[in-house]
C-alpha cells in the first residue's frame, strides 16, 4: 500500500507541474513535447520484455546501444533542420536533389499514416477491453472510436493553428510522464525494499545471429525526434535543434531508467509478451499498480498519435511547397490515415512503418553526405559518420526484425 501511495503522489506531482509549472508554457518545452510524445509510444512498456527475451541479462546494454544508434540519426537529422532547409528553398522542382527529397517525404508521410493508425487502434483496443462487446462487432466499432479520435484532432487543427494540437499532445504527455515517474519510484521503492532483488536470478546473458535484425526491428520503439524536422511552420532552427537533443536526452533517461529498475523482474519479464507483460511485472509490485500501467499505455498512444500527426502535416505543407496550409495538411493526412484503419489492418502493416522510418533516415543521410559535400559544411570524418548511419539504416530497413506490435 505505501508503494500504491508514495507512487500515485509523485505521479500527480510531476502530472501537475508539467501542466501548469511555469517552464510548461514556454516554446523551448512545448517544441519539445512533440518529438518526446513521438518517441515514448508503447516502446517504453514493451522493450523491457523483448529485450529480456532476446539478449537476457544483457537487456540494460541492448537498449542502450539502440538508444546511441537512435542519437546518431537525430545527429543526421539535427544537420539537415540546418543545412538541408536553407538549401531546399532555392532548389527548381527538377532537381534530382529536390527530387530525393521528395521520394524521403512521401516515405515518411506513408510510415506516420500507418502510425497514426496503429497508435490510435491500440487505444481503441484498450478502451473497449473492459466492455462486454461481441467479437465479431469488436474491430468495426474500434475502427468506429479511431475515426472519432481523428476526426477530433483534424477539427482542433481546422479551428486554428497547430499550437492547438501541440496542447492537447502537451495534456497527454504530461499525464504520461507524470504515471513513468510514479512507475519508476514504485520500482526504486521495491528495490529498497528488497536490495537483493528477493532472490530472483537473472536470465543469462544471450546473443544470437537473430539478436541484431530484432534490436535494428526495435528502432521504431525509439522514432520520433525527427518530427522536430518538420515543425519549421512554428518554430525556428536553432530551437528545433536545441528540442529535438532534450527530447531525445529525456526518452534515453526513461527507457534506461526503467529497464534498469526492470533489472530483478529480467528472468519473469523474458517470458511475457508487450504491455500485457509489464502489467504482470507491475501487479507483483504492488497490485494496484495495474491502473498505472493501462493508463501509461492509453496516454501513450494517444500522445504519440497526435505527435505524428503534427509530422506528417508538417510534411505535407513542405512537400506541397507551401501551398497547403496547417488545416489543409491535416484534412490529407487525416483522410489517409482513415483510409489505413479501414481499408487495411495496422497490426499487420506496421512491419512496413518500421521499414520506412529506417529507409526515411537512411535517405537522410544520403541528403546530409550531398549537402555536406556541396556547402563544405563538416568535412570529410563527418560524411563518413554520415555514411556509416545511412548503411546500418539501409541494413535495418532490409533485415530489421519487426518488434513492436
Amino acid at each position: 500500500m505505501l508503494i500504491v501511495v508514495i507512487a500515485s503522489i509523485i505521479a500527480l506531482g510531476v502530472a501537475a507541474a508539467l501542466t501548469f509549472g511555469p517552464f510548461a508554457r514556454s516554446d523551448g518545452w512545448r517544441a519539445t513535447v512533440t518529438p518526446l510524445a513521438s518517441i515514448i509510444g508503447s516502446g517504453f512498456l514493451i522493450c523491457g520484455p523483448l529485450l529480456a527475451k532476446e539478449f537476457g541479462s544483457l537487456a540494460l546494454g541492448a537498449m542502450a546501444v539502440l538508444l546511441a544508434l537512435s542519437y546518431a540519426v537525430g545527429w543526421v537529422i539535427r544537420f539537415n533542420i540546418i543545412h538541408v532547409e536553407n538549401i531546399a528553398g532555392k532548389l527548381t522542382l527538377n532537381e534530382p536533389f529536390a527530387w530525393a527529397m521528395r521520394i524521403a517525404q512521401g516515405t515518411l508521410a506513408l510510415a506516420y499514416a500507418v502510425s497514426v493508425a496503429y497508435y490510435l487502434k491500440l487505444l481503441a483496443e484498450f478502451i473497449l477491453k473492459p466492455i462486454a462487446i461481441a467479437p465479431a462487432t469488436q474491430p468495426m466499432i474500434a475502427n468506429i472510436v479511431v475515426t472519432v479520435i481523428i476526426a477530433g484532432i483534424t477539427a482542433l487543427a481546422y479551428s486554428g493553428d497547430i499550437k492547438k494540437i501541440e496542447h492537447a499532445a502537451h495534456g497527454t504527455v504530461s499525464v504520461k510522464l507524470g504515471i513513468i515517474a510514479g512507475m519508476l519510484a514504485a520500482l526504486a521503492i521495491w528495490w529498497a525494499m528488497n536490495p537483493h532483488g528477493d532472490g530472483m536470478p537473472l536470465p543469462p546473458a544471450k546473443l544470437s545471429f537473430h539478436s541484431i535484425p530484432m534490436l535494428l526491428g526495435l528502432l521504431i520503439t525509439v522514432q520520433g525526434f525527427e518530427t522536430s524536422r518538420y515543425m519549421g511552420e512554428t518554430y525556428d532552427q536553432a530551437t528545433r535543434v536545441r528540442t529535438m537533443r532534450w527530447s531525445q536526452w529525456i526518452s534515453s533517461a526513461i527507457y534506461l531508467g526503467f529497464l534498469a529498475l526492470l533489472t530483478p523482474f529480467l528472468g519473469r519479464a523474458q517470458h511475457a509478451e508487450g504491455v500485457a507483460g509489464i502489467l504482470d511485472i507491475m501487479e507483483l509490485v504492488a497490485p494496484a499498480l495495474g491502473i498505472f500501467v493501462l493508463i501509461g499505455a492509453v496516454s501513450s498512444q494517444l500522445s504519440a498519435a497526435i505527435a505524428d500527426s503534427i509530422g506528417a502535416g508538417g510534411i505535407a505543407v513542405e512537400v506541397s511547397r507551401k501551398r497547403l496550409q496547417v488545416r489543409g495538411a491535416f484534412v490529407v493526412v487525416a483522410i489517409l490515415a482513415i483510409a489505413i484503419v479501414w481499408l487495411t489492418n495496422p497490426f499487420e502493416v506496421v512491419a512496413l512503418s518500421s521499414r520506412a522510418f529506417a529507409l526515411f533516415y537512411a535517405m537522410q543521410a544520403g541528403l546530409a553526405i550531398w549537402v555536406s559535400r556541396r556547402t563544405q559544411q563538416g568535412g570529410v570524418g563527418r560524411q563518413v559518420g554520415f555514411a556509416i548511419i545511412g548503411i546500418i539504416c539501409v541494413i535495418a530497413a532490409a533485415a530489421g526484425a519487426p518488434a513492436e506490435g
